[in-house]
């Protein structure tokens, strides 16, 4: 074969198969430009004649005529759906689905919903007491009645319904005793299903009663410190009973077929309707105690839409003046927050009755101190503070509701009026939570003033700093008071004796001061969290609010030198000292560094610091840790190396990459990066000196080179080892270590027999001949520039690769290992150029050595007769039924490679790749349309100059055809 590869000029074949260059006047033509697809009508004008005209318009303009008339209906599928209910069904549930959009966008997306509290409340107001619940007893059909004369129907079955609802509220119940929260939980939620059961099956009454039942348990206050999460999930029910309601009665308008519009009149309701409607008010007027009536009618307080254009404006005063007889203040403000939050939800634009109610509540504020109060706290020992923060969801909700969109006299109006009020901390701090931010910022110090006046006794100091805190992270207060107001605030905060009540407050005012101050502040703060933390190990009680410290200090300083300059910061993290919670703020701090650090960096304050903090990452690492943590944990630590530079003092760059590998030996992903910068060093110092080596730089090459050959045995990835012992070597080899890139090339090629049949990638067992495929074809490449060594035989690597690749053991159905044989083919024929295709720069490669020398040539010959018998040795055993097709496959490959590589005016070279051709189609497994391009290659070769014996061969190579 190769006393007949064909001989190559690489320049001007590269100058013969360039694209050639074209030069494009676009135009207003873009490939990324919208294509317009025109049509073409064709009308004819008359019968006679065959005159027509075309007109051409653009689809996007296109309109049908008929669509049009019909105004968009079709009056088939009007029939068809007027014929289908679940078709109606599903009109009306998009409808719905649309309607209720249309409301929610009332109020704008800038208005926290209350079911984002939801959660908060239920998780806050929790209690170990026992609780109690009434269960019914007696199930009811609602709307089974006994038989009567036609006559008295009506007002018997009236009297039927009235009579059921009297017996829920006349002891048809049984009340359970001694229920866990968990269960008391349970229970209610079993009641909401009970409702929608009860709906769904058409007992109106009986879901009514389970309604009712709910409500009265939020006149009970016997474990008092449970009462807001019992609102919660009371209102739960409401709320599904008021949605059933209003649904139900809107499908009985639905006439024709046709839902309601979304704003609607009273007047395009149906009689029908309005009777349900108004029924349903009628019975629940019949309730006789307060708080049920009350809830209930606020539940389907939007159902007045269907009776009236002023239901709603008017129910609103008359359910706010309701509230004044109920006598508990706590039942009263929850109430008060309901009807607000019914108000907001059907008519966000009736802000007179919310203010009216909040005026109210303001009028009754002082029955929270009075001695009915107060008797009640003895008797469930509860503190007053305690007891005060249980009105805090409320209150918060009802100012929210009316400082949404209010104008500022609205809310400096409310200002002056909490002022008024004696022991006003609650309500201080319910403003400060529901007014905006910037309202808050702007009067920081009249907040100030008003927190200093508040009586200590009642609700304590540090949470009204804390809600000022908050304000203020958001929004920024006037310049000229910011020190005073951090003074001010940290005077309280300082003398807090409560490490967690400390902790609370201290992290929110971290944020300020980061925003608004120097280095300096940072660290006295961070200094004075450390005292109150430190006694008795506090810190270990407060991780997740010291972890908030640090990510709002990283957050605001992104200088790390500034950062690491701040002394109480490491000192800081000193606290972190149950490991995980260590890792994960070592984490977000590098996380922070790499996201902000724009350039490469060799501060000694950063570097320490960093390696310590890398260090206490990888410390972490334990048999235990997942692959993907160990991922996340090499990425951070890469992320530091590569910012890590000292410009030209490559030594001192050496010295850190060696100490970095002495501390990260147990992250795999680590090394690898370490390997590959200092392989990138040794490039550098090559491209500053140019290819000339010093004395100097030629010893830090080989150190670097060293580095690398002790560093790669230590990896356990056995194909990450090949890789980096080739691209090593190619280092090694481009800096003239020839000694040293030999090294690299046998210590691969001797770890080549170690290669797993099947290896882990990414978890899933892959066979790994693929990549050992690619790894070897990648190999062939580096060889042709490898120089012989004078003391060891001719390619002596070459053939120490192909005795491995021999004894390796494939897969039976594999044939990866001819593949390899005949890239084998293409690195022997570019071997016997007179000059390489490619060369290392001041590397003497073996054209240069042997000079085409007649023993070197020989000498390839022979391991190209010794590939070539392997490979026609293994098509003959492909000659079984089963492995025809791979037999069709190679042998077309091997076509292929003689073809591009071989001098086929040869007569034997010639008739071996006709008999290829012809082994390829035998059976009929060669592709066709494969076979027909290379046949057409083939042809096209053979205009070109000297290469008129493809012709010949073309008309030698028979495409047949499957059959």
């Amino acid at each position: 074969f190769l006393r007949h590869a064909r001989s190559r000029n690489y320049v001007s074949e590269s100058e013969a198969y360039k694209l050639e260059s074209v030069p494009l006047d676009f135009g207003d033509y873009h490939p990324l430009k919208p294509i317009t697809v025109t049509e073409s009508k064709t009308k004819k004008m008359s019968r006679k004649g065959s005159t027509s005209s075309t007109s051409s318009s653009s689809s996007s303009s296109m309109i049908d005529p008929l669509s049009s008339v019909l105004d968009g209906t079709d009056p088939l599928s009007l029939f068809a759906a007027a014929a289908d209910p679940v078709s109606t069904t599903a009109t009306m549930d998009s409808a719905r689905k649309k309607r209720d959009k249309d409301e929610s966008s009332a109020v704008g997306s800038d208005f926290e919903p209350w079911s984002s509290k939801r959660s908060e409340i239920l998780a806050r107001y929790t209690t170990t007491e026992k609780l109690s619940i009434l269960k019914t007893l007696k199930s009811s059909n609602s709307f089974v009645g006994k038989a009567t004369a036609p006559g008295s129907a009506v007002s018997e079955k009236v009297r039927t319904r009235l009579e059921e609802l009297d017996d829920l509220e006349e002891g048809s119940q049984k009340e359970l005793l001694n229920l866990t929260q968990q269960d008391y939980m349970n229970r209610i939620e079993e009641l909401n299903q009970s409702l929608k059961d009860a709906w769904s099956s058409d007992q109106k009454v009986k879901a009514l009663k389970i309604v009712i039942q709910c409500s009265k348990l939020l006149s009970d206050t016997t474990v008092i410190q449970f009462y807001p999460s019992k609102f919660v999930l009371i209102t739960d029910i409401l709320d599904t009973f008021g949605k059933l309601v209003y649904e139900r009665i809107l499908s009985m308008c639905m006439d024709n077929r046709a839902s309601l519009p979304d704003n609607f009149s009273p007047e395009s309701v149906n009689d029908t309707a309005k009777e349900t409607c108004l029924n349903w008010f009628f019975k629940i007027a019949s309730i006789r105690e307060l708080i049920p009536r009350f809830y209930v009618e606020a539940a389907i307080l939007k159902c007045n839409k269907f009776l009236s254009k002023m239901g709603i404006s008017e129910c609103l005063p008359r359910l706010t003046s309701m509230i004044r007889g109920i006598g508990d203040p706590l039942v009263a403000v929850y109430a008060r927050a309901y009807l607000c939050r019914v108000g907001m939800e059907v008519a966000p634009q009736l802000k007179e009755s919310l203010n009216k109610n909040f005026f109210d509540f303001l009028l009754t504020f002082k029955q929270i101190h009075g001695d009915t109060v107060q008797n009640q706290l003895v008797a469930q020992r509860v503190e007053i503070p305690l007891y005060l923060t249980l009105y805090s969801p409320a209150i918060d909700w009802i100012l929210q509701c009316i400082a949404y969109r209010a104008p500022e006299v609205l809310l400096t109006e409310m200002m002056e009026r909490c002022k008024k009020l004696g022991n006003n901390a609650l309500l201080l701090n319910s403003v400060m939570s529901a007014f905006r931010a910037e309202f808050i910022a702007a009067r920081s110090m009249d907040f100030i003033g008003m927190i200093k006046e508040c009586d200590e006794s009642g609700f304590p100091k540090h949470l009204l700093f804390r809600s000022l805190g908050l304000n203020l992270a958001l929004a920024d207060p006037p310049e000229n008071d910011r020190l005073q107001i951090l003074n001010e605030a940290w005077k309280v905060i300082t003398k807090l004796k409560n490490p967690q009540d400390y902790i609370n407050c201290a992290e929110v005012w971290v944020e300020y001061t980061c925003r608004h101050f120097t280095k300096r502040e940072v660290n006295t703060v961070l200094a004075d969290v450390i005292k109150h933390m430190t006694p008795d190990r506090a810190f270990e009680d407060a991780y997740p609010q010291l972890q908030s410290i640090i990510q709002k200090v990283i957050t605001y300083i992104h200088d790390f030198s500034l950062l690491f300059s701040v002394e109480k910061f490491l000192p800081f993290l000193d606290m972190f000292q149950k490991e995980c919670v260590r890792v994960e703020v070592c984490k977000c701090i590098m996380e922070a560094f790499i996201k902000h650090q724009q350039e490469s960096t060799k501060d000694p304050v950063i570097l320490n610091a960093l390696l310590h903090i890398c260090k206490t990452m990888h410390d972490s690492v334990n048999a235990l840790t997942l692959e993907d943590e160990k991922r996340m944990l090499a990425a951070l630590i890469n992320g530091f190396i590569k910012m890590v530079s000292f410009g030209r003092d490559f030594e001192q760059q050496l010295s850190f990459y060696v100490e970095a590998r002495s501390m990260f030996c147990n992250l795999e992903p680590v090394l690898v990066q370490l390997i590959h910068s200092v392989n990138q060093l040794a490039m550098e110092t090559r491209k500053v000196m140019k290819g000339n080596h010093s004395r100097k730089t030629a010893a830090f090459v080989r150190a670097c080179v060293a580095f690398c050959f002790i560093t790669i045995p230590s990896l356990g990835g056995i194909f990450a080892r090949l890789n980096l012992y080739l691209h090593s070597g190619q280092v090694a080899l481009a800096n003239q270590c020839l000694s040293q890139a030999d090294a690299f090339f046998k210590a691969a090629v001797s770890l080549v027999p170690e290669v797993p049949k099947m290896i882990n990638i990414d978890g899933k067992m892959r066979p790994s001949d693929s990549f050992l495929l690619e790894f070897l074809c990648n190999f062939f490449s580096t060889l042709l520039v490898v120089p012989d060594h004078p003391e060891q035989g001719v390619l002596f690597l070459v053939r120490g690769l192909l005795n491995v690749i021999q004894d390796y053991t494939w897969e039976d159905n594999s044939d990866d290992k001819i593949r390899i044989y005949t890239n084998v083919l293409h690195l022997l024929s570019a071997m016997t150029q007179e000059t390489y295709i490619y060369h290392v720069d001041k590397v003497d490669t073996n054209d240069a050595l042997y000079g085409g020398d007649s023993k070197f040539l020989a000498e390839i010959n022979k391991l190209c007769e010794t590939v070539i018998a392997q490979i026609l040795d293994h098509l003959k055993t492909l000659g079984k039924d089963e492995t025809l097709k791979r037999q069709s496959q190679l042998a077309l490959y091997f076509f292929n490679t003689i073809v591009a590589h071989g001098d086929l005016r040869n007569n034997k070279l010639n008739q071996l790749s006709v008999n290829l051709w012809n082994l390829a189609q035998k059976h009929g497994f060669a592709d066709t349309k494969t076979m027909v391009k290379t046949l057409e290659y083939i042809k096209s070769r053979s205009k070109q100059p000297e290469m008129s014996h493809f012709t010949d061969l073309a008309l030698r190579l028979p495409l047949q055809s499957r059959t």
